[in-house]
């Protein structure tokens, strides 16, 4: 046993070196996602995820003055309050590099929770806040020992951080929805911290949101803003022509409107997808939003907005939420980007603001006063553009769908997924629901569907996309294969749960042995149909067919179900076929009384959390 699972860390090895290799003998590209000023002004720092590093550019020239070398698949970067450190978060490495803002020289490294994908110092320069988007926490990292003492519970898929103008507190946000009941609203939070106590003091709900991004104070600290996905997940999708599938919206909060309030970005025939970015004007008149999904930044009438929201009761203020007609009131413009658009950062005047365009590897500079693209910076990125890189645009953009309503990143967010099931309705209304599935590294394991019905990449992502997601003209054959390419290269994430030395830990190990027994505690034997690795079997433990486990509902039309691969299982919560499971434990506590979903009903608490360990390293 202990040999079996060193051999599939060796194996991982040798593919992350691999991986390594590639990269270093072609280019890569920088595909830059988030970005700061340092405080004059004068210096970009912004961090390219695709060819792990941080570039520092001169804002005068546009011309990039250094590359400092990080971690894997960087995410996130703050400056330290005296502007003589950056930090820099490493979600794929789950640590945050510290460079030196004079030399650039990379002075240590720190380690924090799984995949930290933003940073934040506190006020005083002692302690350094890290959002674990796996883990679903914040690491409090200590600098001066470069310890960490706690970590907080957060959301789900914790991932950005913002702190108040005085220092006192830190909000964080999520972007999959938290655990809840099935086929129930989605419902996320805001998690408020208090940095003095070092304490998550309260969390903010935010009902029917699935995937909140960044979230911006004013410097008055009166005013916030969350951008946000709102969907309508509920209902079958046949509401992509008549209403709109997901509300690219915003949450305000803080004492200048009262009780929070969700605002649509969308327009009644046009859409504003994957809001990402946000940052409010010094003066607060204005805010400004990145709308990656449709390479523009939409900007934000303030002084309009507020004035609405004071006006507003309670019943008004609540319909906003889902009132496309609205935003004519109170946005002032939409200005068109490069592609896909992410992190933006404003000079302290408030005169320009900089974008990272990360599937073209430049910073858009923006004029706010005349609201246009000013220049744009060139980070130096390969001239060539690949299959796979012509693919990730595709799947990132929103245009093809109806009015610019959604694109694949919408639900896979950053090719991952949205935490959701959906009701799609091909199958009927209300018939077939479906949990949204993982996708990293999916191309040997078709068919594809929960059903079954699609045997490969080509035919997933093809006609049926136009006819049944998109209500539009979808994608040419040459595009489709471009697309069809991306979805293959999407490598899959470093298992957290392997010891780095390969051995197994002891639950894993007695999980294992659990997981691969062909005879019940009693002795006699599990019928073969019910032993775990007949049908999870092969490197992505699929075998690739159509199985009936007993979890079927009576909205299915069949209660033959796809067998999913286990890699990364962890990741993938909710579980089964359409989503009912919340977690791997109600698998077998809940949704298996009659052990055809493998032999479970003879274990104890303590043995089904070692299988569940077990499966932690696949």
């Amino acid at each position: 046993m202990r040999r079996a699972l060193t051999f599939a860390a060796v194996t991982a090895a040798v593919a992350a070196f691999a991986w390594l290799l590639a990269g270093a003998g072609a280019e890569r590209y920088l595909s830059p996602i988030e970005l700061a000023l340092s405080p004059g002004g004068e210096r970009l720092y912004v961090v390219c995820e695709g060819s792990d590093e941080l570039a520092v550019v001169d804002v005068k020239s546009g011309k990039v003055l250094r590359r400092v070398p990080v971690g894997r698949t960087p995410k996130g970067l703050a400056l330290s309050p005296d502007a003589k450190f950056v930090y820099v978060a490493n979600s794929w490495s789950d640590t945050v590099t510290e460079i030196d803002a004079q030399t650039l020289a990379v002075t240590r490294t720190l380690h924090s929770g799984f995949e930290p994908t933003s940073v934040l110092v506190d006020r005083e320069g002692k302690t350094l806040y890290a959002a674990n988007r796996i883990g679903g926490n914040i690491s409090v990292i200590d600098l001066a020992s470069g310890g960490e003492p706690k970590r907080l519970a957060a959301g789900r898929g914790a991932s950005y951080l913002v702190g108040s103008p005085d220092g006192r507190f830190i909000y964080g946000t999520h972007i999959y929805p938290n655990p809840g009941p099935h086929r129930t609203p989605p419902q996320s939070e805001i998690t408020v911290i208090d940095t003095g106590r070092q304490a998550v003091t309260d969390r903010w709900r935010m009902h029917n949101v699935a995937g909140v991004f960044h979230a911006a104070i004013s410097a008055d600290g009166r005013l916030g803003i969350a951008s946000q996905l709102r969907p309508k997940n509920l209902i079958p999708l046949a509401h992509v022509a008549h209403g709109f599938v997901i509300g690219n919206s915003l949450t305000l909060f803080g004492p200048d409107v009262g009780d929070s309030v969700q605002v649509l970005i969308d327009e009644v025939e046009r859409y504003f997808s994957l809001p990402f970015g946000v940052a409010i004007a010094p003066d607060k008149r204005a805010a400004y939003v990145s709308t990656s999904g449709s390479d523009s930044v939409t900007v934000l009438d303030l002084d309009k907005l507020l004035s609405i929201l004071r006006r507003s009761g309670a019943r008004e203020r609540a319909r906003l939420a889902n009132d496309l007609s609205a935003s004519v009131k109170f946005v002032a413009a939409r200005i068109a980007v490069g592609s896909n658009p992410k992190g933006i950062a404003l000079s302290s005047d408030g005169a320009r603001l900089f974008v990272a365009n990360r599937l073209d590897d430049t910073v858009s500079v923006i004029d706010t006063g005349a609201r246009k693209v000013a220049r744009t910076i060139l980070l130096g990125g390969p001239a060539g553009v690949t299959p796979e890189r012509r693919g990730e645009r595709l799947f990132h953009t929103a245009r093809f769908s109806f009015q610019g309503q959604f694109g694949c990143a919408s639900c896979h967010i950053e090719g991952t997924l949205d935490g959701l099931a959906w009701d799609l309705e091909p199958d009927g209304f209300g018939i077939d629901v479906v949990d949204n599935r993982l996708i990293e590294d999916v191309s040997n394991t078709g068919p594809f569907k929960w059903n079954g019905a699609n045997p490969d990449l080509e035919t997933e992502c093809g006609p049926r996309t136009e006819k049944y997601f998109f209500r539009s003209q979808s994608y040419s054959p040459e595009q489709l294969a471009d697309l069809v390419s991306f979805l293959k290269s999407i490598p899959r994430r470093p298992n957290r749960f392997r010891r780095a030395d390969g051995e197994p830990t002891a639950a894993q190990e007695r999980g294992k042995a659990i997981y691969e027994r062909t005879r019940r505690k009693d002795g006699t034997p599990i019928p073969e149909a019910s032993q775990c690795p007949v049908c999870h079997s092969g490197p992505d433990y699929t075998n690739r067919q159509l199985t009936d486990v007993g979890t079927g509902k009576p909205t299915d039309r069949s209660p033959l179900f796809d067998v999913p691969q286990l890699t990364n299982i962890f990741l993938s919560a909710p579980y089964l076929h359409d989503g009912s499971a919340q977690s791997l434990e109600e698998i077998w506590t809940v949704f298996n009384p009659t052990d055809r979903h493998g032999v479970s009903n003879d274990l104890t608490k303590d043995e089904l959390n070692d299988l569940i360990e077990y499966l932690k390293t696949l």
